[in-house]
């Protein structure tokens, strides 16, 4: 798997992965699945047809066989089953991504299933092994699950369908054109014939495969099951208490486990009172991992765990117990020594003296600004936030005989599989990992630290071990999203249009050279391509801080900048903020950024279109009365952006009272991701991401002294109360334009949306994040 470095095309740093065939696949070129590529399984599993086939195995290969098997030299490979149509009239389909709740294990198999001709009604999902020489890469990030597999998908469901029409069509002495399918229905009007898929299902199994060349897919006006409302597969399990998630694991002779670090990052232990740890109730064992790194980068396929105290009982009320009573004294000669009023003092040093690196610059700046009607000046700053899931980090492992079985929530199964067979020494072979829901993850659950830290624990102690994090644990080691600071200036010219833009970004390094995980500022198309002249600056402070992704890694700060300043400059020009905002998009036209450079990779590939940025734009504006007159104390206020390959528009109308108390009354979110694939999880991501994105606004931030965090549990990181909820109103505008994620494109509008509603409201411009900073509150 290669780390990605260099693709900038979806406007905002992914900072986790971006496989090998990634360009191909968001410029939905055809899949890289052919017919030597399928292969019919009977006799399996009930009997029926069994379609198997290799998914995009460009997709995330690990080990020399997987390599040969890509370029197509695998022989007699034991290929993954996607599709089983059995004699008793259901249909199983292999769901291959975690499912963290943004709903891919039901969407996938709906692409299928649409193109199979199949009511849900008999659809069985099953999530698939985790196996990464035969299913290629399988994770949840970036909203790259639905544009990734889309199309392979559909290849999945055609294929079924033509080999039952052929199987048909044999039967029947008929030509295959001849046929119609309907509801897992074969039908021959001409001569009356008609037979389900299930009484097809052997006869389909011993067809040659198509080609995938030959398949007739579905025109979008005649999709049946796309677009609609369907449940999550699991939404009964989850409602009724089944065992889904990692936390509800149990295996025989299992221990349970917790895990102390450091309180500040790169600590190792001096010593600690493990012999009265060892005496207490329920408490088998007591014992020091000394760890292999002073500091993790985030790096969710490598080996590296911090040091810390292990403890190991019989339950885990009796393991949280006694890790109540430990005491260690900890070595923090190499430690973080981090401070957040540190770090605030020394950018505002950065920014008085201006400067810095720089790292993009067109036309001139400096002129442009000397010849303005006016220009626009704002100093941002934005805080560390956590990711705050609702599951405490756990996995459950098993070290025997030099092979690891484990069962882990996590976003990147594939990249767990070798980072922790390296940590162990083993083959990758010789790890079994198994799948399970993820209780949230925003990114987090793409490192696999405590698959790490699992592993070594049941190693240690010989025994299956449950390590359970507590939620303190879970806020002390997180892989936050960094804060930053933005110094930024803009002219209009004497026509009252932008003329000049730029930004000084002050951010974190964690060794002089580059910035932090989710740190920098990949160059982007807006306002880039928009105005003439235009300059990006960087400075860097040190910082000993893990970070990582956090929704919509870099998109989630630099959008509340940039829409707001957009904002700033259109006031400052005397214009209004949709009119300002829409020209500078100027002409409809399709921008284009960086592909991956070398082997495997590709030229540039599509990103921000201003004709549909102008589209949802318009339509948020028309959605929210843009112009209305509104009473004193009470604004709109909207934002665009264009984020992990969706465009999106939000407005938002708020108040705010003599006591800078803030009520958002109502959000419109309106979005074009391409045609949507369940409209019950595209809204739901969508709500919930303007739901995320407001409380995160409002009071959520974390800081750090002498390396050690300060909020520990949500008494000191206010998530929003239901109360404090907002109407939330979707719209989609359903192009034609392949599909993209939702789970992360809405998030980055809200904040600016709102900042500048609040501004309507009050005049006051704010420039930090959370707003509680400055004041305001909810």
């Amino acid at each position: 798997m290669k780390t990605r470095d260099t693709i900038q095309s979806f406007s905002d740093p992914l900072d986790t992965f971006v496989p090998e065939g990634a360009v191909e696949a968001y410029r939905g070129e055809p899949s890289n699945v052919n017919r030597r590529k399928f292969i019919k399984l009977s006799g399996v599993a009930g009997g029926g047809l069994v379609l198997a086939f290799t998914l995009m195995p460009k997709l995330g290969i690990y080990d020399a066989d997987a390599k040969e098997m890509a370029k197509g030299k695998s022989g007699d490979v034991d290929l993954n089953a996607y599709i089983q149509v059995h004699p008793d009239g259901t249909i199983r389909i292999y769901s291959k991504n975690p499912e963290i709740g943004q709903g891919i294990k039901t969407g996938l198999p709906m692409i299928v299933a649409e193109e199979l001709d199949a009511p849900w009604s008999k659809v069985i999902v099953e999530q698939a092994p985790i196996d990464p020489k035969r299913f290629g890469a399988q994770f949840a990030g970036g909203s790259l699950s639905t544009p990734f597999n889309f199309q392979p998908m559909r290849v999945a469901g055609a294929t079924a369908r033509a080999m039952l029409v052929a199987a048909a069509a044999k039967e029947w002495k008929v030509p295959a054109s001849e046929i119609t399918t309907s509801e897992a229905m074969l039908m021959h009007a001409g001569k009356g014939k008609k037979a389900s898929y299930a009484e097809m299902a052997e006869k389909a199994a011993k067809m040659p495969v198509p080609d995938p060349k030959t398949l007739k897919f579905k025109d979008r006006k005649d999709w049946k099951l796309l677009g609609t409302r369907v449940t999550g597969v699991d939404n009964h399990a989850i409602v009724t208490g089944g065992s889904l998630f990692g936390i509800d694991m149990v295996v025989p002779g299992m221990l349970y486990a917790t895990y102390t670090k450091g309180p500040a990052v790169g600590a190792k232990v001096k010593s600690a009172n493990l012999d009265h740890i060892k005496t207490l109730p329920g408490v088998k064992d007591a014992f020091v991992l000394p760890g292999n790194g002073t500091m993790m980068a985030f790096n969710p396929g490598g080996e590296t765990y911090l040091p810390g105290v292990a403890i190991v009982a019989e339950s885990t009320w009796a393991a949280i117990s006694a890790k109540r009573q430990l005491e260690v004294q900890w070595d923090e000669t190499n430690a973080s020594k981090d401070s957040w009023k540190g770090f605030v003092s020394q950018a505002a040093e950065l920014a008085k003296q201006g400067g810095g690196k720089q790292t993009d610059n067109k036309g001139n700046v400096d002129d442009a600004m000397k010849s303005a009607k006016a220009t626009a000046e704002g100093y941002y700053t934005f805080a560390y936030v956590s990711h705050a899931h609702l599951e405490p980090h756990n996995c459950t492992a098993s070290f025997e005989d030099g092979k690891l079985e484990v069962w882990a929530p996590t976003q990147t199964p594939t990249n767990a599989i070798p980072g922790v067979a390296k940590l162990l020494g083993i083959s990758p072979a010789d790890v079994t990992l198994h799948q399970r829901r993820c209780g949230g993850g925003f990114g987090r659950r793409l490192e696999n630290d405590y698959v790490r830290e699992a592993a070594m624990i049941s190693k240690q102690i010989g025994a299956p071990v449950k390590l359970q994090w507590t939620r303190e644990d879970d806020f002390a080691h997180d892989y936050y999203r960094p804060g930053g600071f933005f110094n930024m200036k803009g002219a209009v010219d004497q026509d009252g249009k932008a003329s000049a833009w730029e930004a000084h970004v002050i951010t974190m390094t964690p060794d002089g050279k580059m910035p932090v995980s989710a740190g920098g500022l990949n160059p982007l198309n807006f306002p880039k391509d928009m105005v003439e002249n235009y300059r990006v600056t960087q400075s860097m402070m040190m910082s000993g801080t893990p970070t990582g992704p956090w929704r919509a890694p870099g998109s989630n700060t630099w959008a509340w900048v940039e829409q707001s300043f957009v904002h700033e400059m259109a006031v400052a020009a005397g214009r209004d903020h949709v009119e300002f905002l829409l020209e500078m998009m100027g002409k409809p036209r399709q921008l284009m950024g960086a592909g991956r450079p070398g082997p495997g990779g590709g030229g540039p590939v599509p990103a921000l279109n201003t004709g549909r940025a102008a589209a949802v734009i318009k339509l948020a504006a028309e959605k929210s009365g843009w112009g209305r007159t509104m009473p004193k104390g009470r604004g709109l206020g909207l934002a665009f952006f264009y984020s992990h390959m969706g465009q999106i528009a939000e407005a938002a109308e708020v108040s705010v009272d003599a006591n800078n108390k803030v009520r958002v009354h109502k959000i419109w979110v309106v979005g074009d991701i391409g045609p949507v694939i369940n409209m019950s999880a595209a809204e739901n991501e969508f709500e919930g991401a303007a739901i995320d994105g407001l409380s995160t606004m409002v009071g959520l931030e974390v800081t750090m002294e002498n390396g050690r965090i300060q909020q520990r549990n949500f008494d000191a990181y206010p998530i929003l109360r239901i109360e404090h909820a907002p109407e939330v109103e979707v719209t989609f505008l359903q192009t034609n334009n392949n599909p993209t994620g939702a789970g992360e494109p809405a998030l980055p509008p809200l904040a600016p949306a709102v900042c500048n509603a609040i501004y309507a409201a009050t005049g006051r411009r704010i420039r930090t994040l959370p707003i509680s900073t400055e004041g305001f509150s909810i």
